[in-house]
């Protein structure tokens, strides 16, 4: 983690500390175990995606979100969220990683925020991914899962719309690029069973792995895109394409997710997720199929099995994720 970055969260917490025993707080405990096996690797493996990504590994961290409230109602929030991650290829180390860190403001006729946050990119900007196997395309190259730059949200009855300015660096902190981005939805998928959104998104952003930037020089990003979301009884369904160009290069992604809900209140979920991506004039796929059960309202068991077409890895993953709300 960069210096500048640990004093923003150090800025962050020391603001979030005097409110710490308000009522008007959430602070959850997290830890999960994770492992699996990599045909590529030829071993077993403690992390979800590559070695350097962020997600998932085994680990330990807190979700802390405090809401601030006047005569009118709640005019700000508050969000902190974080973990110690192991790593443990080429040897044994931790990580602090650092998700949500920031702060949203109520004007009225818009949320504005500024920090860590989500760019207002396609399926990524409305999936809460932070402790699940299955990712969407933003962990492929498309877009960002979080960034640090400034936003505003607005709801309408029938859908709403976004717009992120943000650094273009993913979870460090790097100046010298830039990610614009919004997405326009209509629909309400908890009210509606239906959401379909569009997004648009230029600037110029890093290579980055986790918290490795890859290269000095960003790189010149042109992207549009169409998602959709739908419930039908038992059954959900996410669907997005996006494409454009990278670094002066054409490429496209389809991507479809699809779950069935069992038991009650769909305590076991069952989801296949195909995708296909050209990059560089070629065509590669990758297919997931997960199932997670939630055991308690704090437990949940999530297993998955993964194939990348571009390394030809086959893996199988474990996961028992903890995630409870504490009062102090």
């Amino acid at each position: 983690m960069s210096k500048k970055l640990a004093a923003l969260v150090g800025l962050l917490l020391t603001a979030a500390a005097p409110a710490l025993f308000a009522s008007s707080y959430l602070f959850y405990v997290e830890a999960q175990a994770l492992a699996g096996w990599s045909s590529a690797a030829k071993k077993a493996i403690f992390y979800s995606m590559m070695p350097m990504e962020t997600m998932q590994k085994p680990s330990v961290g807190f979700d802390y979100v405090q809401k601030f409230s006047g005569e009118a109602g709640d005019i700000a929030t508050l969000s902190v969220q974080g973990r110690l991650a192991l790593n443990t290829e080429g040897g044994t180390s931790t990580e602090a990683q650092l998700y949500n860190a920031f702060l949203k403001l109520k004007t009225g006729w818009a949320d504005v925020w500024a920090g860590h946050n989500r760019p207002a990119m396609g399926l990524s900007s409305t999936l809460d991914n932070h402790g699940t196997l299955l990712q969407p395309l933003s962990m492929s190259g498309f877009g960002f899962d979080r960034d640090w730059g400034v936003g505003l949200e607005h709801q309408f009855a029938d859908g709403g719309a976004a717009l992120s300015l943000t650094a273009g660096s993913g979870m460090p902190l790097k100046f010298g690029g830039y990610l614009l981005a919004g997405r326009a939805a209509l629909g309400v998928l908890s009210q509606d069973n239906f959401s379909a959104g569009a997004t648009l998104a230029v600037g110029r952003i890093y290579d980055v792995m986790g918290y490795d930037v890859l290269s000095d020089n960003p790189m010149p990003i042109r992207l549009a895109g169409f998602d959709a979301s739908w419930v039908s009884g038992a059954w959900e369904n996410s669907a997005e394409v996006m494409g454009g160009t990278r670094d002066g290069r054409g490429t496209l992604a389809v991507f479809w997710r699809t779950g069935l809900g069992l038991l009650d209140e769909s305590r076991l979920k069952i989801e296949l997720q195909p995708a296909v991506f050209w990059k560089k004039g070629e065509a590669s796929v990758q297919a997931a199929a997960g199932a997670s059960f939630l055991a308690t309202s704090d437990l949940t068991l999530r297993t998955m099995a993964a194939y990348d077409g571009e390394t030809k890895d086959v893996k199988l993953l474990f996961q028992i994720y903890y995630y409870k709300g504490i009062r102090f």
